[in-house]
């Protein structure tokens, strides 16, 4: 099947999970439903062939603005659907395939903004790769934030029907939600170390940006992590913090290349 057809076939896969995945919340159920599950594996699977064609081409790779937003959706989904066998993170799919969805049909349909990159070393590897799994893990910690914020509003003001009847504990919630921050802020850890090593100047003219945005979300998280177990930080003061070092990260990675390759035409 050509990627014209299979990207709409992906975006409508995403589409009926999610409507499937609200159906199954207006029941007021917290298990995962099956029917959710394999819609979801289904459009992941055909989300993951249509990166391998469009970003992976056999002449090199294609880091284009669109070609990561589908890259990165598609890891961001796969951490969020193997974290279900430990973790109840079902309803951010509400959020996420949506999105994917928008993401499959643009990185296929826009142009390209951005030439091939080929004859990565292995350490520039290392550098894309943990900088793209620390975005995706770190984008589920901002939604988890921000259902979080929501719960603690909810609770806050005495309303107990609705979306709070189907949401985990807050206490459950918070700690799903610092689990996520911890193992973010390694993956990034490991993202801004190996650039500092394997890339020739991260604070370049067009690099700084990116470096010292990436650093202060870095600074954020780990402030966050410190105050948490040294001084009991909670919900209210972690929703903050998560969602600040989110908007740097994305102002650091994406804000950057819409400037450069959109605005600037620039590589």
């Amino acid at each position: 099947m050509s990627i014209t057809l299979l990207a709409p076939l992906c975006a409508l896969l995403y589409l009926a999970a999610t409507g499937l995945q609200l159906l199954h919340l207006s029941q007021r159920s917290r298990q995962i439903d099956r029917g959710v599950l394999l819609l979801g594996l289904a459009a992941l699977l055909s989300h993951a062939l249509i990166v391998w064609k469009t970003v992976f081409p056999s002449t090199g790779v294609d880091l284009g603005f669109f070609k990561i937003a589908a890259l990165l959706f598609l890891v961001i989904n796969l951490a969020c659907i193997t974290s279900l066998m430990r973790r109840p993170l079902q309803n951010l799919l509400i959020v996420l395939f949506p999105l994917s969805a928008l993401a499959v049909l643009v990185s296929t349909f826009a142009p390209d903004t951005a030439p091939l990159l080929s004859h990565l070393s292995s350490g520039v590897v290392l550098h894309i790769s943990s900088s793209i799994l620390a975005y995706a893990v770190l984008t589920l910690a901002a939604i988890q934030a921000g259902v979080l914020a929501l719960q603690d509003h909810q609770l806050k003001h005495r309303h107990t029907r609705g979306i709070i009847q189907i949401l985990p504990p807050l206490q459950l919630m918070e700690s799903m939600l610092f689990e996520l921050l911890w193992i973010g802020l390694g993956l990034l850890t490991i993202a801004i170390v190996s650039g500092a090593i394997f890339i020739d100047d991260i604070f370049a003219q067009s690099l700084v940006h990116k470096t010292v945005l990436s650093i202060l979300a870095w600074l954020l998280f780990a402030t966050l992590l410190w105050g948490h177990y040294q001084l009991g930080w909670r919900s209210k003061t972690a929703v903050r913090f998560t969602l600040a070092g989110f908007a740097m990260l994305m102002l650091a990675f994406f804000g950057s290349k819409l400037v450069l390759e959109l605005i600037l035409h620039r590589t």
